[in-house]
């Protein structure tokens, strides 16, 4: 009964139809796949590289899929157990080598391409500029539950710090990371990179921010009870009011951790730290 029923049916129309269906749901699924804005816009130099390759990983992911399940679907259609077969064992078949081979090196090539590919990229958006107009400025960022401080070299050399991120446009920043209690993880998603903030070990990474605007700074990490709060914002300045910021904040006293003081006295989370003079700029 087994036999005739698997007999029933033409193979070779069932791979045909298997391949249709595949390709024609593996396009549209690509195609959903980058119409969808994943990602707020770019505003890094090292944006566009990691959206390509989210792209990349797109279109190879969404064809697996599709494959694996309608081989699953049609294997459960096809070869189900009818009513009356409860007894029967199923036919003395042996696996087909050349599928087991295929299936196995194919995936392993695309595995080892997509790591190679993600290694390039990873060590390109990493690298510091060779040439640049002006030299690179570090900024140290600390975590703590639960806010951002962030602390720079000051235009007179004198160092402070604020609870507001300020950066220059088109200048290479790099960011050395640093966690006062629990694991935080510092993230702009306008500029892709990420980086966990553990405690007892600097981390860092560079961007070069290349669009003007106001970007939210969040925790990736969960780090307790107020985890969702634990957001300040990164303003990114023309290259003139970046300086004028900078000297203006370097020739005030600023307290040495936390951030300029709000109104009212207190130091928030998510207020203080930036003139308003800079404030306008970024605006």
């Amino acid at each position: 009964m087994g036999e005739e029923r698997r007999g029933s049916r033409n193979s070779r129309t069932v791979v045909v139809e298997m391949f249709v269906i595949g390709t024609v749901a593996s396009l549209a699924g690509i195609a959903l796949g980058s119409a969808i804005e994943w990602f707020p816009a770019q505003a890094s130099s090292q944006a566009g590289p990691i959206d390509t390759l989210w792209d990349v990983l797109v279109i190879c992911s969404v064809p697996i899929f599709v494959g694996v399940v309608i081989v699953v679907v049609y294997a459960a259609l096809l070869f189900r157990q009818r009513p009356g077969e409860e007894n029967l064992d199923g036919p003395p078949i042996h696996g087909n080598t050349t599928i087991e081979i295929v299936w196995t090196v194919l995936p392993a090539l695309l595995l080892v391409v997509l790591c190679v590919y993600a290694y390039v990229v990873l060590l390109d958006i990493e690298q510091k500029p060779a040439q640049a107009a002006t030299p690179e400025m570090k900024i140290d960022v600390y975590g703590e539950q639960f806010a951002w401080t962030f602390k720079y070299a000051g235009a007179n050399g004198k160092p402070f710090t604020t609870t507001q991120l300020y950066l220059p446009q088109d200048r290479s920043v790099k960011f050395d990371v640093h966690s006062k209690d629990v694991i935080h993880d510092f993230w702009v998603p306008a500029f892709r990179m990420k980086i966990d903030a553990v405690p007892g070990i600097t981390t860092a990474y560079r961007v070069t921010p290349t669009k003007l605007g106001i970007y939210p700074v969040v925790c990736a990490e969960l780090c307790g009870l107020g985890h969702a709060y634990m957001r300040q914002t990164a303003r990114v300045l023309p290259t003139d009011a970046f300086d004028t910021w900078l000297e203006k904040e370097s020739a005030e006293d600023n307290p040495p951790a936390g951030g300029k003081p709000v109104a009212g006295g207190a130091t928030g989370a998510t207020g203080g730290g930036g003139s308003d003079a800079a404030e306008g700029d970024a605006g």
